[in-house]
């Protein structure tokens, strides 16, 4: 199976920002967690990170193109506000996973509402970096429906 994993702003500072929240592995270190996943799986996964808006869509965007069969996405602050990335997503037909790292439900209230989440398959949050190997493997479940 080819899977997406979209990462938006920030996520590129994991084991920098707020250890205490996001955790003290970084971002290599998630994407490896994610293609060695993938390898055992007998799986492709791309893994994609951007700080910008127009380059999530872009990339959202030539997923309808390039085979992707599954989407995985943690978009970051824009979970709550991008109506343009929940737009794409709705584009898109593959089974798509919304991750956050955190329990995004415990924390400031303007977390709280994701605007991705309703054109997504489901959301998983508050698992760690252990959420996208959840995720990967929904993915799969959902493509076999």
């Amino acid at each position: 199976m080819k899977l997406l994993v979209i990462n938006g702003p920030n996520l590129n500072f994991l084991g920098i920002r707020d250890k205490t929240i996001y955790g003290k592995q970084d971002y290599q270190y998630l994407v490896g967690l994610i293609q060695k996943k993938a390898k055992e799986d007998g799986d492709q996964a791309e893994c994609f990170q951007s700080n910008h808006e127009g380059a999530i869509i872009d990339r959202i965007q030539e997923s309808y193109f390039d085979g992707t069969e599954g989407i995985i996405i943690n978009p970051g602050a824009y979970t709550h506000y991008s109506y343009a990335i929940r737009d794409a997503l709705e584009s898109i037909t593959v089974p798509k996973i919304e991750v956050h790292i955190s329990d995004i439900r415990s924390r400031e209230e303007f977390r709280h509402i994701s605007v991705t989440e309703p054109v997504c398959d489901m959301q998983i949050a508050g698992k760690g970096l252990e959420g996208y190997l959840m995720a990967m493997d929904q993915v799969k479940n959902l493509s076999k429906k």
